[in-house]
């Protein structure tokens, strides 16, 4: 059921104007036309609609706020006090397409983290005390809003502590690290905490105001019943892929890291493995399409954005200038074609009792996250 009502969803926003409905969407806002849509499809498409009223209104507030800060490390009383009255608003709001609640909350959210920048940054510029007893308070429902910057100080240098503690143990039982003092071992593992808040930096930077907006979207649509989901385009082509098992590429894996867009693995069978020539740890620099004479850069580019680049029709070719594993630079020239997700397709056989146990570990393997191109 949970595929059943994403799919609907995911349609019928796409084809609303036809013939199923003779409501007309023509509002030139977008975002007030989206909001249109899903509130039409929610109260009219809906197997079991609800009343838009202030249990509702409460209940997509309270799911949004969690999805986007679940471990109020952003937010503050002051915020969430100004948020509040809206709480037994958004009802109303969402009948009369107004996005004043999303707007207000969508801001302050893209202030607060770059405020938490700084704030990490000062944290593990200085190193931790582990013979302090204090204590870290790891569930996030039992946590209060911070009242102050201090506070807020304070709740990053716990968290950070506690995730730092666990590098800190393992390099303390490094025997390469014999030689080293503890306070040269906290040093580094404040720098491998840092360099992973600046990959999700680069995430979030990435984030679009559309993306945001599918989160709100997707409060109201699970406000309903959990399985009813929001699919944004982007989304919505990556589900197609893996509910078909095809799309048209190169068939490779792609990973973002900081400004830099890798190649994590060769889909088998696609194109790109069978010529045997991209390799695993390349990184792309630019892509160019065969009928034109310049190349894009796509250092620093969003990750979806380079994927749209790469893919495309059976048949055509994309040339990657790469930067090898080795240092060199080079382009390459990659032939696209239909590419089959071998994981997608279910698969039978019949084993011995001895092997059940290796084929449940198997199954519970869960498939790359990856953007494929």
């Amino acid at each position: 059921m949970k595929h059943i009502n994403i799919f609907l969803l995911s349609v019928f926003v796409a084809f609303a104007s036809c013939s199923f409905t003779t409501k007309t969407f023509d509002d030139p806002d977008k975002d007030k036309l989206l909001m249109q849509l899903v509130t039409y499809l929610l109260e009219e498409g809906h197997f079991q609609p609800k009343d838009f009223n202030d249990s509702f209104s409460e209940d997509v507030y309270n799911r949004f706020l969690k999805t986007i800060d679940p471990y109020k490390q952003y937010f503050y009383k002051s915020d969430v006090k100004e948020f509040e009255t809206f709480k037994t608003l958004l009802d109303d709001q969402i009948k009369n397409y107004d996005l004043s609640f999303f707007n207000l909350v969508h801001n302050r959210l893209t202030q607060r983290i770059e405020e938490s920048k700084a704030v990490y940054t000062d944290v593990l510029g200085r190193p931790f005390n582990y013979d302090l007893d204090e204590v870290y308070q790891s569930d996030a429902e039992n946590l209060e809003y911070v009242s102050s910057k201090k506070e807020m100080s304070n709740r990053w240098r716990k968290q950070l502590k506690f995730s730092t503690l666990t590098d800190y143990h393992d390099m303390l039982s490094d025997a390469d690290n014999d030689n080293k003092s503890n306070a040269e071992i906290d040093e580094e593992a404040r720098k491998s905490t840092l360099k992973s808040l600046e990959e999700v930096s680069v995430y979030f930077d990435d984030m679009r105001r559309d993306d945001w907006l599918a989160m709100y979207i997707n409060a109201i649509s699970e406000s309903f019943d959990p399985h009813t989901y929001y699919f944004a385009p982007q989304f919505k082509d990556r589900f197609d892929a893996e509910m078909s098992g095809k799309y048209e590429g190169i068939g490779a894996r792609l990973q973002k890291k900081m400004d830099k867009i890798s190649i994590t693995e060769l889909i088998s069978g696609g194109s790109a493995w069978r010529q045997n020539k991209l390799q695993v740890g390349d990184v792309i620099l630019k892509v160019r399409q065969e009928d034109e004479d310049e190349a894009v850069s796509i250092v620093g580019m969003r990750l979806d954005d380079a994927v749209k680049l790469i893919k495309g029709p059976k048949g055509t070719n994309v040339i990657l200038t790469l930067k090898r594993v080795d240092g060199t630079i080079e382009d390459l020239s990659i032939p696209r074609d239909e590419i089959e997700l071998e994981e997608t397709y279910a698969k039978s056989s019949i084993c011995s009792q001895r092997c059940s146990q290796h084929v449940r570990s198997r199954s519970d393997e869960r498939v790359p996250e990856d953007d494929p191109a």
